[in-house]
């Protein structure tokens, strides 16, 4: 994401504010207002010339690993972290026009300041149209269901996973919205290049399948077979040579080359909401694939008898890494009944391996969601979600002299999402146990919080606990479970 400088940013403020809202009326006319909630930014007063609202919010945090609490010695080592975060919401309004910017405050000693929105928004009757640094939300699934496919998200702290839309990445993109009577919408949106999902390349929230941020899988620790030990016997060849592999990066996809588009309608009929969308772009995990495997082999085993010192011509070998290409097709629904909100996902998703067989790109496969939320007893909510992916032509055989990152990928994949919440002292203070559940890798997240609540002055305190047979994507974490305290103001 871009940073600015302050100099910059003042720009940035008098572009906005005094070129696009000019202050008719003088600075009297200008409406400064708390509560601005840092989302869509309001539209103000339409009996004033311009409407300006100020924002924000202040955090000091600290996070502990269980780990490092075992030893004095352990803790000495242990990071404080950045302990201080904040964020400032500026939004002006005219009568047919917004603009937002959203700034994240942080002590990164390079740029404290960056963007996480910035965009304006114009209104022509029932249609508006957007332009600059946006996060949309599409789809009706509480947390990340197929549908909500145009933002990429920030992995790099999974304390941080629960805070939704603190952890989507602004994308630059033109968005347009036309109410066509009746509770209907259609939505169009494009996005000029692309960026994949981001995960630590270092550390404990490094992922186990990532050495590098955009780099490399270490395919060859999953390979096994005679041409990793006949190679290896002689200079450790291969997996030296995709070791110095891991810096390898994706190519760039911020050109319109990498351009994104979808559209999206939404009707209710009856009590029930419906959705459908279409999205052409690009899977936000990369595929990475080792080929001509074979033609190095034959290299090798024509010239060792020879040449008894010989390790192979590591040119013959091709490497390839990129975000797939891929077509979407899906549809939601929503509904109360018997008391339960109802909320489901499908969607069909169409990349260019039909035949399922193509090592550098995934199969084609289909996502679904299905949850629900109600009170129950003492008022205590239950939300449940349930994601499943289902990848097709699973008993295709790929080229065996390839080494593909999707090779090993379970053909099912369902994660699970449960969480509890009851509310205490006229709704001042809250209790939340969420558990994520991997059940094919026998994966567990569970995050109990408690979060207090006096004005606008917010006490949390939450916990992380990973668990489950060696090997999985959560139970990966199994060294990471933490404790995570926060204070928030809000203004």
């Amino acid at each position: 994401m871009k940073k600015f400088t302050g100099r910059r940013l003042c720009a940035v403020f008098a572009v906005l504010f005094l070129s696009l809202f000019p202050p008719a009326g003088g600075a009297q006319d200008a409406d400064f207002g708390f509560g601005f909630d840092g989302d869509d930014g309001g539209g103000g007063s339409a009996s004033l010339p311009v409407s300006v609202k100020l924002g924000g919010r202040a955090r000091g945090d600290l996070l502990a690993f269980f780990d490092d609490l075992n030893t004095f010695e352990e803790l000495k080592k242990s990071r404080a972290g950045d302990i201080f975060d904040g964020a400032l919401y500026f939004s002006a309004s005219a009568s047919n026009a917004d603009a937002v910017i959203n700034l994240k405050l942080g002590t990164d000693k390079g740029s404290p300041l960056a963007l996480d929105e910035a965009f304006l928004r114009g209104y022509f009757g029932p249609v508006s149209v957007e332009a600059g640094l946006r996060k949309l939300t599409w789809g009706r699934a509480d947390s990340f269901g197929p549908l909500d496919v145009v933002n990429p998200v920030d992995y790099s702290d999974l304390s941080r996973m629960m805070k939704l839309r603190e952890i989507k990445i602004a994308r630059p993109m033109v968005h347009g919205t036309a109410d066509i009577g009746s509770g209907s919408r259609f939505e169009a949106v494009f996005i000029p290049g692309f960026e994949g999902h981001r995960f630590a390349s270092s550390g404990r929230w490094a992922p186990s399948v990532i050495a590098e941020d955009n780099v490399f899988f270490p395919l060859v620790n999953s390979y096994s077979g005679a041409l990793s030990s006949l190679v290896n016997s002689y200079s450790g060849g291969l997996s030296s040579l995709v070791n110095n592999y891991y810096s390898l990066l994706l190519p760039d996809t911020g050109t319109i080359e990498h351009m994104q588009a979808g559209a999206r309608f939404t009707t209710t009929l009856g009590s029930a909401d419906f959705g459908a969308q279409y999205f052409f772009g690009n899977l936000f995990r990369p595929s990475y694939c080792v080929g001509g495997i074979d033609a190095f082999l034959l290299n090798f085993l024509t010239a060792l008898p020879s040449n008894p010192q010989y390790t192979g011509n590591f040119s013959l070998l091709r490497f390839r890494a990129e975000y797939n290409r891929y077509h979407q097709i899906g549809a939601d629904w929503a509904q109360v009944l018997a008391g339960f909100n109802m909320r489901a996902e499908l969607a069909a998703h169409i990349t260019q391996d039909l035949a399922g067989d193509a090592g550098w790109v995934r199969n084609p496969f289909i996502s679904w969601s299905f949850g629900f939320d109600r009170d129950t007893v003492w008022e205590i909510n239950v939300n449940l979600q349930c994601n499943e992916s289902i990848r097709l032509f699973g008993d295709k055989k790929n080229n065996p002299f390839e080494i593909s990152s999707w090779g090993n990928e379970p053909p099912v994949s369902t994660r699970l999402t449960l969480i509890l919440s009851k509310k205490f002292l006229r709704d001042n203070l809250e209790v939340t146990c969420t558990g994520i559940f991997d059940p094919e890798e026998t994966g567990f997240y569970f995050i109990p919080a408690v979060s207090w609540a006096i004005g606008e002055v917010t006490a949390d305190l939450q916990a992380g606990v990973f668990a489950g047979k060696k090997g999985g994507e959560l139970s990966h974490y199994r060294n990471s479970g933490y404790i995570k305290t926060a204070l928030t103001y809000s203004f």
